[in-house]
This record gives C-alpha cells, sequence and structure tokens, in this order.
C-alpha cells in the first residue's frame, strides 16, 4: 500500500506540473517556483558567478531553458558533472505575428505549425491561448517602461472545427487530409458577435476615451480587438500597452490519471514535460537533506532546452552553448587554470531523457520484433547505429547498471530497419561537447497529438531511476576504466 500511495504521489505531482505549464515559458516558471522552495538560488548569466561547493543554483535562458545545478561539497574543479538533460517544448501551434484573419462573418486566429505534430488532433478541441507577452508600463512623472509577463486564459475562447461528413462524403474512405494553412484556423467569434460585445473602457468617459484615442496602436491592426481585449483584461493592463506577444493556442483539458485501473496519464505535453518534471524532482529530492552533497565529488545538473521539436538551433535550444556555458563557468569559478574544462567533460555524463514509442496494440507491426517497449516496463534505452541516438554499450551498461541496483525495471529500443529514426538532443549535445550520453525515455501512446498517455508506474520508474543516477553515478564511473 505504501509502495502505490508513494507511485500515485509522484504521477499526481506531475499532474499538476503538467496543468501549470501551458507552454514553455510556464514550465520554466513552475520549475524556478520549485527550485526556490527547494533552496536553489538563482543565477543571472549576465553576472559574475561566485559559487560555492555544497550549495545548489539555476539559472534561465529566454525564460524557456532552464538550467539547475548542485555542487557536491567534494567537488573540485576538473572533477565531472552528472547531467540529465531533456526539453520544455512541445509540438502546438503558435499564434502568427498578424493574428488577424475575417472571413465568412467569422474572426479567425492566424496560427503557425510548431513542430511535427499530429495536426488532426487539434479539431474539434476547446482551445485557449498562454505564453508572455512584452507590455508597456506607464507611470506618472517618468519614461515608460516594458516588462515581460505570463498570461493564460483559463476559459475556451477558440476551436477548429471539422468539416461536416454531409459536405466531405470521402472523408473516411479517403482520409482526414487538412490543409495546414487553409484549414488550420481556430474561429475566436462571428463579426456580429464581436461588434456587439466591444469592451468599453472601466473608466468610461469622454477625457479617457480621448486618452485612448490619442495613443498609438499598431497591434489592433495586426490583431483582432476582442484577442487583445481578452488579453489585456488577464494582465491588467490596456490592450494598446501589449507591445508584442509569443502565445500559443492550448488545449483547456486538464492532464489526469485515468484509466479503468487508474494506471495511465491522459495529458497533452507528455513529450517531453514528463522527463523534464523527473529529472527535475529527482535532482530536488537527490539534494533535499543537509548531508545530501557531503560525499559528493561532482555537480548534479538538470538542463532542461526549448526549441528541440524544431531542431534546437536558437541561443536557448541545445543546440547552443548553453550547457557548455554551464559546465565552463562553474569550472572556472573554483579554478581558471587550462584544460581543467576538458577534464571535466571527459568526467561527465549526460542522460538525454525523451519520451519514447511504447508498443501500440493497434499497430504491433509498426515496432522491430525484439524491441517493443511496454507501458510499465520502465526507462527505454534507445539505440542506432547511425547515431540518431547517441547511446553506446558503456553509457548503456551505466545506466542499465544502476537500475540493476534498485531493481528497477529497464527496455531497448531500436527502430525497425524499413522506417525512419526520430532524434533527440542527445546526439547534439555529444558531438557538440563532447560529453559521453545515454540515450532513454519513458514510453508512451500518442506521441505528438494534442492528447497524449503514458503510465503511472513509469513516472515512478523515471523519476527513481533519475534520482539514483545523481546520487550513485560518481561511485560507479570510479570503477570504469576505457580509454587509458
Amino acid at each position: 500500500m505504501a509502495k502505490q500511495q508513494h507511485k500515485n504521489d509522484v504521477a499526481s505531482d506531475l499532474v499538476a506540473f503538467l496543468n501549470a505549464s501551458p507552454t514553455a515559458f510556464h514550465a520554466v516558471e513552475e520549475a524556478k517556483n520549485r527550485l526556490r522552495s527547494a533552496g536553489f538560488d538563482q543565477l543571472s548569466e549576465k553576472e559574475v558567478w561566485n559559487l560555492k561547493a555544497g550549495k545548489k543554483y539555476f539559472f534561465t535562458r529566454n525564460h524557456s531553458t532552464i538550467v539547475a545545478f548542485a555542487i557536491g561539497q567534494r567537488y573540485v574543479a576538473g572533477n565531472g558533472f552528472h547531467i540529465v538533460g531533456a526539453h520544455t517544448d512541445s509540438p502546438c501551434l503558435k499564434l502568427k505575428p498578424v493574428t488577424k484573419v475575417t472571413k465568412g462573418g467569422y474572426l479567425e486566429v492566424g496560427v503557425q505549425t510548431y513542430g511535427g505534430g499530429l495536426w488532426h488532433t487539434w479539431f474539434d478541441r476547446d482551445l485557449t491561448i498562454a505564453g508572455r507577452v512584452i507590455i508597456r508600463e506607464r507611470k506618472e512623472g517618468s519614461a515608460s517602461s516594458y516588462a515581460h509577463r505570463l498570461v493564460r486564459i483559463e476559459e475556451p475562447i477558440m476551436r477548429i472545427p471539422t468539416l461536416a461528413i454531409h459536405l466531405d462524403r470521402n472523408v473516411n474512405s479517403d482520409g482526414f487530409k487538412p490543409n495546414a494553412q487553409s484549414h488550420l484556423l481556430p474561429v475566436l467569434a462571428t463579426s456580429v458577435k464581436a461588434e456587439l460585445n466591444k469592451a468599453v473602457p472601466e473608466n468610461d468617459s469622454a477625457e479617457s476615451g480621448k486618452k485612448a484615442n490619442d495613443k498609438t496602436d499598431t497591434t489592433n491592426t495586426k490583431h483582432h480587438s476582442l484577442l487583445l481585449q481578452l488579453l489585456a483584461n488577464k494582465l491588467g493592463c490596456e490592450p494598446e500597452d501589449i507591445c508584442d506577444f509569443e502565445l500559443h493556442a492550448c488545449d483547456t483539458q486538464p492532464s489526469v490519471i485515468a484509466g479503468a485501473a487508474q494506471e495511465f496519464i491522459f495529458s497533452g505535453r507528455l513529450d517531453n514535460l514528463c522527463m523534464s518534471f523527473c529529472s527535475l524532482k529527482a535532482l530536488i529530492d537527490a539534494t533535499s537533506s543537509e548531508t545530501s552533497l557531503e560525499e559528493e565529488t561532482g555537480v548534479r545538473m538538470v538542463a532542461l532546452f526549448d526549441h528541440e521539436e524544431c531542431g534546437s538551433n536558437s541561443a536557448q535550444g541545445a543546440g547552443s552553448p548553453v550547457m557548455l556555458d554551464a559546465v565552463s563557468r562553474v569550472t572556472n569559478s573554483f579554478r581558471s587554470e587550462t584544460q581543467m574544462l576538458e577534464k571535466a567533460i571527459q568526467r561527465s555524463f549526460l542522460v538525454s531523457a525523451d519520451m519514447a514509442h511504447a508498443l501500440h496494440p493497434n499497430y504491433m507491426d509498426k515496432h522491430e520484433e525484439n524491441h517493443q517497449p511496454k507501458l510499465h516496463g520502465g526507462l527505454v534505452i534507445k539505440h542506432n547505429a547511425n547515431q540518431r541516438y547517441a547511446t553506446n554499450a558503456v553509457t548503456s551498461f551505466i545506466f542499465r547498471e544502476i537500475a540493476s541496483v534498485h531493481k528497477l525495471p529497464v527496455q531497448d529500443f531500436v527502430v525497425r530497419n524499413d522506417t525512419a529514426c526520430g532524434s533527440t538532443i542527445g546526439p547534439i549535445l555529444a558531438s557538440g561537447v563532447g560529453i559521453r550520453t545515454v540515450d532513454v525515455g519513458a514510453p508512451q501512446l500518442s506521441m505528438h497529438s494534442i492528447r497524449e498517455m503514458c503510465a503511472v508506474d513509469d513516472v515512478k520508474h523515471s523519476y527513481e531511476h533519475f534520482k539514483a543516477f545523481f546520487e550513485e553515478f560518481s561511485q560507479l564511473d570510479a570503477k570504469i576504466v576505457v580509454d587509458i
């Protein structure tokens, strides 16, 4: 009973994390709150770092990537970093720079596809918007300043309706093949209702109206006034003070523990917030007691990147120097001699954690016969001879050995030879930094759908595996000799 309760506690905590994180920006904000509560101090990349052994820190980049680390009390420059890397982004519909679309008496919102989503799953869902907004803050007697604010409208405000079968008789035989430019436009309102329900300023007077009209407003030529007013109401500002934004369309249906036996999690963004959460929770819990870092000679780190779903090539993606910057700055804070960084990298280890494809009961032929990961089967070690995954025999053994010691299940995955293989941040960081890497992930179904599913058991297995990795890697790695 105690084990069952612990399993559900971890899964329930994941559900809370998912429900707080409709976008990468919100996921980083939630991670920041959890890290602060656990005693991690925030650093700025713009400032000099004064770090101490035995202390815990984190920093963010673009508010969509976050790196957290705990320095062992026995750490010296040149020692290794034990890292779990994941990503904060998921396939979604992002609002275009000009969203204002009016057709057939409807107000629609222009969106662009981000990542490789299963876009047909976005039809007939109750949608809203979330993301970040740059707003102008006005103060009496001083120049305007500008603030970065997160926003989320909880209510369903948009929908992408499918075409009735009566108007598309062959859809079931020919397949549903929506055009991403023409058909994937959320409906916000009808033109008539939008006009009738135009918001009136709270201070409704001739003077306030004149002031509003006097303000330079370029945003309402790009976006529907109704959309801007909804955002302004949520942010507590005027529509004309919204300078710019990065917003996503989001499903309003919350994440839940479900299934007849309460064994599944139904949610959006499991790829890859599930791995982000499990690694973050593992780091926090592996460094929570006063003695957690007493014997640690290395640095325990979690790096959660943005833009994995579109190739990682951004200032805050895994293709950027962000992780190398972190390793370098920590190393140089303790000793800035040459070759210390190179030494540290060769003593380091990365677990690239990204969700894996579970065997689908209705499409069993899509998996290679001897490599069929199953729900409840534990973390999946991913292999690819052509280096689409960065796993090799040494890194696989290390990760598997940790599982063996703790009696944790582990599985293997290889894509079929007649199927293209996906990839992860693993090969990007392995080749860019030169760090030993293993690619792993919890098994799931419906990957890149607006609504995915995984198993409660695998959330617990992932968390426990990552926690054991942080606590025991240093001792295990000391026993392994490869390059002499």
